[in-house]
């Protein structure tokens, strides 16, 4: 091949890569994250923590981290494609399946968190329900938190349902990805 053919290959390839990042971080993913995704991605086969130093300049420990940190956002995972020591890191081909994977991942944390948070202050608020010298208008303003309470539990089983909506690739019957092949109703507006 050309090199000059193949410059624009890898300059077109770095650029997607960039893009990748830069979309990440619209989505509130850290930079480094979307910048290794993106480089995997464009690879198009599972790469080392060697490999993906090298391409990024980072160092080997840092990069075990960026990988960890998306494994547990679950957009990369562990691959055996060859036989060796050494671990491979693959990321989901599929756009669409990466989006779900990066937002679901991040509202069930942020789920998690708050429904621990408001059980420990429901429980609070009901034990202050229950002392014996509490005033009306005291029984009041902790009947409203309880009510507040109770609509926040409330909205986290919501945004529970919209991530399993996204999970079970539910969504897609109602916003297909390509609404001109998957017989939807698109209209340029």
């Amino acid at each position: 091949m050309d090199d000059k053919v193949l410059k624009e290959i890898q300059e077109a390839q770095t650029q997607i890569a960039e893009k990748i990042s830069d979309n990440m971080r619209a989505f509130g993913t850290p930079t480094t994250v979307g910048w290794v995704l993106g480089i995997i991605y464009m690879n198009r086969e599972p790469m080392t923590l060697d490999e993906l130093s090298e391409r990024t300049g980072m160092s080997k420990t840092r990069m075990s981290q960026v990988v960890r940190e998306m494994m547990d956002m679950n957009i990369a995972e562990r691959s055996f494609p060859f036989v060796g020591r050494k671990d491979y890191y693959q990321v989901e081909q599929d756009y669409y399946q990466t989006f779900i994977s990066l937002f679901t991942s991040n509202w069930r944390q942020a789920i998690n968190k708050s429904r621990q948070f408001e059980q420990r202050l429901k429980n609070r608020m009901e034990t202050v329900l229950h002392t014996e010298d509490l005033t009306e208008e005291a029984e009041a303003q902790v009947n409203d938190l309880l009510y507040e309470i109770q609509e926040w539990i409330e909205y986290y089983d919501w945004i529970f349902r919209l991530i399993q909506f996204f999970e079970s690739g539910e969504v897609f019957k109602h916003v297909p990805k390509n609404p001109k092949t998957e017989g939807g109703n698109h209209k340029d507006e």
